[in-house]
């Protein structure tokens, strides 16, 4: 237990806690308006985003592995808990939660935190903007006040739905909307400490309340009275059927989940110089994912702008994310009754905003910029983002990024063709004086650089097959640069000494790293090379390789590739 609270509360003072109370209660009134929102963008009704802002951003900065992380629904979930209300409803939607914390609880435990990192950036930009997109555009039915638009799980099928139904706009909602924009736009420069946000929902309600009551959908037309007690706990049903059924959405909860709480981590040690434990942020995340469903909230995540907001506050521990619950908490149970006069109007330009604040557009730009393949990465991601799901997007962005990468490594192997150069004091070996007059026709030296993996290890079995094809007698490869070798690349390496030795050639191998030695060695390929062929120098092996040669063969030979060939040329064998 001691262990549990080590760096968290370690000498936590009154001081401390007056400056996490300050920033929790800051959070908190910005949670609340974003909770709502969330909620109903996702197809639940607001009180469902309250219930997650509450359990779940108390657990998660009670139980998590980052000081300043702020836990509650967020944007990047939008599309994919809509999907799922559309498709399975929202108990099963409950039910996916609990699945998707139990995953994330897992993958805490069998230490996968640090395998989020390998993500490629392009990917996560890619989808990310995509989500920002959905959201934006999930926005324009209530900014324009449309009537009976039907919500449907595909972006194509959703503006469909949106132009069919443009001959319902509803004015008084677009001015609404435009009120609480501009609140939103002008409060930071008059109030910089207020959340512009808020004071936008307010402001917009009590016009609508006093001008245009009957005129604007609000949340009490749409949804009924936000109930203010505290929600009841329910255990959702489960059955084999249900949980194979769900097993797609609640593993997309989870990556999505992890993904995003790791970065607002990561984003946080950036901003305070500090250090999270990625592992147990992802317990932390999947105890708060697998509770809070139980009480009738969604899927929630560590939320980038909120953990921002709490740590420029002047957060010092999770003390403020527990405040920010708890604020939340209270302000439903005081104040839930007046939450029925806010227009669904000024819900639409906040979540327009948050959409255009996580859209990436800046890192977008400058990848697209590029036009290399992190562009193509990244464009296919977004598009399939949009147009498909963010399952099919993630699933091919990382496929291809994984194809580019390949690509990329197989060239960076080099292969090149080498021999003693006399020129130099030193004598190293150099590729620049190998030439058709200047080659040993019965030793070959090859220098390797770049891992031997399946996207090089044909290119690396193709060179030296060209070279071994004049049938030289002894082949030394200098391996000094080679990081690693694959099962792919330990096949091909086994396809060349087998037809060299076919042929009676003889292989020498130097400068083996440890690395790569322990991989010849559980591979078998030392045994096969021989142990007594591995040399640290390549001049030794180059003495070793005289031994080995046809001496009638050097004789009259013109090529002088060593400074024994004069010798050697000159010597006739009896």
């Amino acid at each position: 237990m001691r262990k549990f609270w080590t760096g968290r509360f370690e000498g936590y003072s009154f001081d401390y806690f007056k400056k996490d109370l300050l920033s929790g209660t800051i959070v908190g009134i910005v949670a609340v308006p974003l909770a709502m929102s969330f909620a109903i963008a996702s197809g639940v009704k607001p009180e469902y985003g309250i219930y997650t802002a509450v359990i779940a951003g108390i657990l998660i900065s009670l139980l998590g592995g980052s000081k300043y992380q702020i836990g509650g629904p967020t944007g990047a979930f939008v599309p994919i808990l809509l999907g799922i209300v559309i498709s399975y409803g929202y108990e099963n939607l409950l039910l996916a939660g609990v699945m998707a914390g139990i995953m994330l609880v897992l993958m805490g435990l069998f230490k996968l935190g640090a395998l989020i990192k390998y993500i490629p950036r392009p990917v996560t930009i890619g989808f990310t903007a995509g989500i920002a997109v959905i959201i934006f555009t999930g926005q324009v039915a209530n900014f324009l006040g449309l009537r009976d638009i039907e919500q449907h799980e595909r972006f194509i099928d959703n503006m469909k739905e949106i132009a069919n139904h443009l001959h319902t706009i509803n004015g008084y909602s677009i001015l609404v909307a435009l009120i609480c924009f501009a609140v939103m736009l002008l409060t930071p420069k008059v109030l910089p400490k207020v959340p512009g946000a808020l004071v936008g929902i307010v402001v917009s309600a009590v016009v609508t309340v006093l001008f245009l009551s009957g005129h604007v959908a609000t949340i009490g037309s749409t949804y009924g009275a936000i109930p203010n007690k505290l929600p009841e706990f329910g255990i959702p049903e489960i059955t084999f059927d249900k949980v194979t059924m769900l097993l797609g959405p609640a593993f997309v909860i989870a990556m999505l989940g992890g993904i995003e709480s790791l970065l607002s981590a990561v984003v946080a040690d950036g901003m305070t110089n500090s250090k999270h434990n990625s592992n147990k942020e992802l317990v932390g995340q999947g105890i708060a994912n697998i509770v809070t469903p139980l009480f009738g909230g969604i899927p929630a995540t560590g939320a980038i702008a909120r953990t921002a907001t709490n740590i420029k506050s002047g957060a010092v521990s999770p003390m403020s994310g527990i405040i920010h619950g708890i604020f939340v908490l209270l302000t439903l149970l005081v104040l839930a009754p007046l939450t029925v006069h806010i227009p669904l109007a000024s819900l639409a330009p906040v979540l327009m905003m948050v959409a255009w604040n996580m859209s990436e557009r800046k890192h977008f730009a400058h990848i697209l910029k590029l036009k290399s393949g992190d562009s193509l990465v990244l464009v296919i991601t977004f598009l399939l983002t949009v147009f498909t799901s963010l399952t099919v997007a993630v699933e091919v962005g990382l496929l291809l990024a994984v194809v580019l990468f390949a690509k990329r490594m197989s060239e960076m192997l080099v292969v090149s063709k080498v021999l003693p150069d006399h020129l130099g004091d030193d004598g190293k070996v150099n590729s620049q004086v190998v030439s058709p007059g200047h080659d040993c026709p019965q030793i070959s030296i090859y220098t390797v650089e770049g891992p031997l993996f399946f996207g090089a290890a044909q290119t690396f079995e193709q060179s030296i097959l060209s070279s071994i094809n004049s049938k030289p007698l002894v082949l030394v490869l200098r391996l000094g640069k080679v990081p690693f070798i694959d099962t792919t690349g330990e096949e091909y390496f086994r396809n060349i000494l087998r037809d060299f030795k076919s042929r009676g050639g003889v292989i020498l191998v130097t400068g083996v790293q440890s690395d790569l030695k322990k991989i010849l060695d559980q591979t078998g390929l030392t045994a096969e090379i021989g142990e007594e062929n591995f040399y640290t120098h390549t001049g030794d092996a180059i003495n070793r390789s005289f031994g080995c040669l046809n001496r009638n063969a050097c004789i009259g030979c013109k090529h002088f590739a060593f400074r024994e060939c004069e010798e050697l040329a000159s010597v006739k064998i009896s």
